[in-house]
């Protein structure tokens, strides 16, 4: 609509359908350039590896690879058109609707709408202060404000001694109103969309470099921030995870890839949404995030970035099993998800929670997914069709002295979602999942459990260094007592934080009668020695899960020191009949594990 300035007549004449089927075109050039990457990534550079191995090979396969990019260019840019040609067309309709609606108006009241759209309206017998008398007709010009917008400077809408006596006259102003917004929200609408569509253009020469890849994110997130209502519009963000993967299933293969390419991060962290497209997007979407995230000054954002990188090395790597990034977030500490095998096609599946100072840095990358790999990689051991998550997808609090129930209670809804949401994806018939909660995730898990229904499709739970889970019993978890396993070792100095009123009762015996008093107070404070931190402890014999062994681990005070026995429960090499339990439960095998006595 560009080139003329935008009337009332020509918005009304608009057929949409013509920037649908512009759009189509460019999806039909999307595709191919697809089909034609496909073809020269599968047929012609696979073949070409498999059998050649001269440098004139090598030399084919680089520019094949050059070809390849070429053709991935095509296809997203393409499909950038596309989306943002119709989301013009779909933008366009409320302003065309309103337009029409106000013109059939005035045709039933028989105004006379002028080509500038201001409105005529006849005479008409009117009340006035000198009797019923006809008045005479008028015109209204439009001003485009909304009602809640003071009046334009010398205008006369809304005054008592200006206002024309003529019944008609207020209808008409209505009318002129309402054509002018419409044609200027209309003309907003087609701003917003010609400057986007005007930065869509290909550099020139053969050569898709990086910083060309990078444009392309830049582009996708302009066409979001342009077409975003239309995409959004039909995304059923309150309804269960089943319901959205009905609804992903019912798009056409052009619409996925639409919201792949152009909404990574809603469809990215949207529970409900197959594994495998959540990965695509959040594949996306993290080059973005990162360019976010390189544009501001903080120590926060440095931390969040080099962790980003880090995963985004991970990804890049070949790895068995191999690796999917289910969500991921700058919000809070950060977000991310990580799966070690595919947790749609995986007849076992855990998923990990992790607690006390995990955040979004160098340690979440190197150590806690490291967890989550190990757990994979040793389920796999016992049956191959399983993987493990980890679920970095709330704010863990970062010292033990801030710790409160309140992280847990807002992390446990949204652990709830993501597992409804990988049993709705998830193609077996009869899945295997595994909830684990570390630390204090083992609370955040406690409370999931204790909501309305229990943990979506969870047959066991796993506990390891937990200060208490905020339940008395392990029956109260949802699964029943013989599927609550915990491991708890001895040096492990969360697992045995004393409960609120015991430390309370220690200091005042510390106050009264030194160490001994303290340690008798507290003694009667928790007679039965059996409460921790966030309520009954889970190795306890009164709690009632199933005890497996773990390595004690070093003393707090050893030569190792500090939290070193807190953290090992997951990996082999520190801790192998841990790592081995634990593998053997998420594998649908705990009839295998080693135990050990209650405390």
């Amino acid at each position: 609509m560009t080139g003329t300035a935008l009337t009332w007549r020509r918005l009304r004449d608009l057929k949409r359908t013509e920037f649908e089927g512009a759009a189509d075109k460019w999806n039909e050039v999307s595709g191919r350039s697809d089909a034609d990457r496909m073809r020269v990534d599968r047929a012609m550079s696979a073949k070409l590896r498999d059998t050649q191995g001269s440098e004139s090979a090598e030399a084919a396969l680089g520019r094949l690879k050059r070809l390849s990019r070429n053709f991935q260019y095509l296809h997203t840019e393409c499909g950038l058109v596309r989306t943002v040609l119709n989301g013009l067309a779909a933008d366009l309709a409320e302003p065309q609707r309103q337009l029409k609606q106000a013109l059939d108006e005035a045709a039933g009241l028989k105004f006379t709408v002028h080509e500038d759209g201001s409105v005529s309206y006849p005479a008409a017998t009117a009340d006035t202060l000198t009797g019923e008398k006809e008045v005479p007709g008028g015109q209204a010009r439009g001003s485009g404000r909304y009602l809640l917008d003071p009046p334009a400077l010398g205008s006369d809408v809304g005054s008592p001694f200006l206002r024309s006596p003529n019944p008609n006259a207020a209808k008409a102003q209505d009318i002129a109103d309402r054509i002018a917004r419409a044609v200027a929200s209309a003309a907003e609408i087609d701003r917003r969309y010609t400057a986007t569509l005007s930065e869509l253009r290909a550099a020139k020469g053969l050569a898709v470099t990086d910083a060309t890849l990078k444009d392309v994110s830049r582009d996708a997130a302009e066409v979001r921030t342009t077409a975003g209502k239309y995409l959004e519009h039909g995304v059923p963000f309150d309804k269960s995870p089943a319901v959205r993967k009905e609804w992903w299933d019912a798009l056409t293969d052009e619409q996925r890839q639409e919201y792949l390419n152009v909404a990574p991060d809603v469809i990215g962290n949207l529970d409900g949404v197959p594994a495998v497209a959540r990965d695509e997007a959040n594949r996306h979407y993290l080059p973005v995030l990162m360019d976010k995230l390189s544009g501001q000054d903080s120590e926060d954002a440095r931390t969040k970035l080099d962790a980003l990188r880090r995963i985004e090395e991970q990804l890049n790597t070949p790895s068995r099993p191999p690796v999917f990034l289910l969500g991921i977030g700058d919000e809070g500490n950060g977000r991310a998800i990580v799966a070690y095998g595919n947790p749609d096609t995986a007849r076992n599946v855990s998923a990990y929670v992790p607690g006390l100072g995990t955040k979004l840095d160098k340690e979440f990358v190197e150590d806690t997914m490291v967890r989550a790999q190990d757990t994979a990689k040793g389920a796999r051991e016992y049956d191959k069709s399983s993987a493990a998550i980890i679920w970095l997808g709330y704010d863990a609090p970062q010292h033990v002295d801030v710790a409160s129930t309140g992280d847990a209670e807002r992390g446990a809804p949204a652990y709830n979602a993501f597992m409804s949401g990988i049993s709705a994806t998830n193609g077996n018939e009869d899945p295997h999942f595994t909830a684990i909660g570390h630390s204090y995730g083992s609370l955040t898990v406690g409370t999931a459990a204790r909501q309305s229904g229990g943990i979506p499709g969870v047959d066991d739970v796993v506990l390891v260094g937990s200060p208490g889970v905020g339940v008395d019993k392990a029956q109260d978890l949802g699964v029943g007592r013989d599927h609550v396993f915990v491991g708890a070792a001895d040096n492990d100095p969360v697992s045995q934080l004393p409960s609120k009123q015991q430390g309370a009762a220690g200091f005042l015996g510390l106050l009264a009668g030194g160490p001994l008093g303290a340690y008798v107070a507290g003694d009667l404070a928790d007679q039965g020695d059996d409460d921790l931190y966030f309520g009954k402890d889970p190795a306890s014999e009164s709690f009632g899960a199933r005890r497996f062994r773990v390595d004690d681990g070093p003393r707090p005070l050893g030569d190792l020191g500090g939290f070193d026995a807190h953290s090992q429960y997951f990996t082999p090499e520190t801790d192998e009949e841990s790592a081995d339990n634990i593998a053997r439960i998420v594998a649908g095998q705990s009839n295998r594990i080693t135990t050990e006595e209650w405390r």
